[in-house]
């Protein structure tokens, strides 16, 4: 067995989801997902098959994250893996209604920050094991980091 460490290559610092899935039709059905949730969403999707003809299948309404999508589908490599960049949307804005998909079976992660994905890779083929999200916490917030986060909660329109 070997680990692996791949870094998410996410050039715009796009929001991403990475999860998994467990059936060929994941690609249509986030799909829908999404576009049914956020009217005029713009999203790139790559999905990791991993039986019979094990390709990676794609779907989306902008082609530069779909490709973008495909890429670090194909450096991941592992099956039943999905990867989804956002444009212009949060990961809060679907993250219900992908995960109510019923193919989907887990989220790794959910994030604009930098992702390392820990892989295993064995003589059957690979599996996530778990991701690098961000960076480690320098410190506690106090008062005035508490007050700046909820500031920023109701900048964003997602407190009142």
């Amino acid at each position: 067995m070997d680990l692996k460490l791949v870094r998410i290559e996410n050039p715009d610092e796009r929001n991403l989801i990475l999860g998994q899935s467990h059936f060929i039709k994941t690609v249509e059905d986030v799909h829908e997902a999404l576009v049914n949730t956020v009217p005029g969403i713009e999203f790139g999707l790559a999905f990791c098959e991993a039986s019979m003809s094990r390709l990676i299948r794609h779907a989306g309404t902008n082609e530069k994250l779909e490709a973008l999508a495909v890429k670090n589908a194909e450096a991941i490599g592992a099956g039943h893996a999905f990867i989804l960049f956002l444009k212009d949307a949060f990961p809060i804005n679907v993250m219900g209604a992908i995960q109510r998909v019923p193919e989907v079976c887990r989220i790794f992660c959910a994030t604009a920050n930098p992702v390392q994905v820990v892989v295993c890779e064995t003589d059957q083929g690979r599996g996530i094991l778990g991701v690098v999200d961000g960076g480690s916490p320098l410190g506690v917030e106090g008062p005035d980091e508490v007050a700046a986060r909820k500031k920023l909660l109701r900048t964003f329109g997602y407190k009142a």
